[in-house]
């Protein structure tokens, strides 16, 4: 998971929110310290802050089934699926079929029943890239 702080101060010691540079906080995992790092961004990337607001479809998997094609026609109101996965398991974060970070399902406070993830572990971004 990556976290950018970009309203560092710049040179004369003001804060300079659109400065080329971008301190980016990347998420170590099992529990290691964060690493700092600092990236230019006056390179040939051209990535605009614009694209950040961008709603994006997350499909969390919890497990698998393999029904019969038979079982699935079968299948009416109230009908139990069993799946691969027990309710300790992680569950995992999709982008596109990319599994992006995992973590454990859990109730959101003060909600009704509303369910949440609490992640436990983030894919290094430059990894999806390779």
């Amino acid at each position: 998971m990556e976290m950018t702080m970009s309203d560092e101060p710049n040179a004369e010691g003001t804060e300079n929110s659109d400065a080329g540079d971008e301190v980016v906080l990347d998420m170590a995992e099992d529990g290691e310290a964060p690493v700092l790092e600092r990236r230019d961004g006056s390179g040939g990337n051209g990535l605009k802050r614009a694209i950040f607001d961008v709603p994006i479809e997350v499909v969390v998997s919890v497990g698998r089934a393999r029904p019969l094609i038979g079982d699935l026609l079968a299948m009416r109101r109230n009908h139990l699926l069993p799946i691969d996965a027990s309710i300790e398991d992680p569950v995992e974060l999709l982008v596109k079929d990319r599994v992006i970070a995992r973590g454990e399902l859990t109730q959101v406070p003060d909600s009704d029943g509303q369910l949440g993830i609490r992640l436990t572990e983030v894919v290094n971004i430059s990894e999806l890239t390779e």
